[in-house]
């Protein structure tokens, strides 16, 4: 996705506008600057070792859509987080001996792996599953990638979820029941979600989502670069009663 997505994104910014793309668009630097530090905070260690026991990125359909791309075990950078990533699950010598063997014969597709089959369903079938058909000599790797592949990608639709939430359930509104706030924050996302088909041929755009009475002095754009994780984030959304 990243590969086009900021490519993409510009043409669409700079074709509302109706300027050509040799120009500079103060709106598309700070869209730019908001998909880079998206970018930025989702290449972790454990995000590279999840890429790494993705089947899709080791087929031949995906490296020869570019020809920039190589293999996850050539990636230089890639393979320094990932060998981190070991590390720190793997503190036993012997078991971090065991699961880079695992890995070397898998992303070479020896030992175990070098089966016809195994290797044809690499690009069909869907990578749990393949992992559960072929995996059980590796089972290091196996369980990893169990617990990695069965995550999802990103934890923005949960920060929108919480966000929505303490759009709702506010310091003035304290006394709304549990039941009633869910039922509110289950209307107000389908609202949004209707209030984005086209209508006579003009579709509304939801970048601010919603204005928050208790982040009044954060941006729209710093609102997405925002994480749970964040104390700053967590201290607002989260409220005693």
């Amino acid at each position: 996705m990243w590969d086009s997505m900021i490519e993409k994104v510009k043409i669409e910014i700079y074709k509302k506008e109706k300027r050509p793309t040799s120009q500079i668009s103060c709106f598309y630097d700070v869209v730019h600057r908001s998909l880079v530090a998206r970018w930025a905070k989702n290449n972790t260690p454990l995000h590279c070792l999840a890429h790494s026991l993705h089947l899709r990125y080791y087929g031949d359909a995906w490296l020869m859509e570019d020809s920039t791309r190589c293999a996850t075990h050539r990636d230089g950078e890639i393979s320094q987080e990932r060998m981190k990533c070991f590390r720190r699950l793997f503190p036993n010598d012997d078991e971090y001996s065991r699961v880079l063997d695992e890995y070397a014969m898998f992303s070479m597709k020896n030992g175990p792996f070098e089966d016809l089959t195994s290797i044809s369903k690499m690009a069909t079938m869907e990578p749990k599953n393949w992992w559960v058909n072929f995996g059980a000599q590796t089972p290091f790797l196996q369980t990893l990638a169990f617990r990695l592949l069965g995550q999802p990608s990103s934890s923005s639709y949960a920060e929108r979820n919480w966000s929505t939430y303490a759009f709702i359930h506010s310091l003035k509104r304290n006394k709304l029941t549990t039941s009633r706030a869910q039922d509110l924050v289950y209307i107000h996302n389908n609202l949004r979600l209707l209030s984005r088909i086209p209508k006579d041929n003009v579709k509304m755009w939801d970048v601010g989502g919603d204005a928050f009475d208790s982040m009044e002095d954060v941006g729209f754009l710093e609102v997405a670069d925002l994480s749970l994780d964040e104390s700053d984030f967590e201290n607002d959304l989260i409220i005693d009663n």
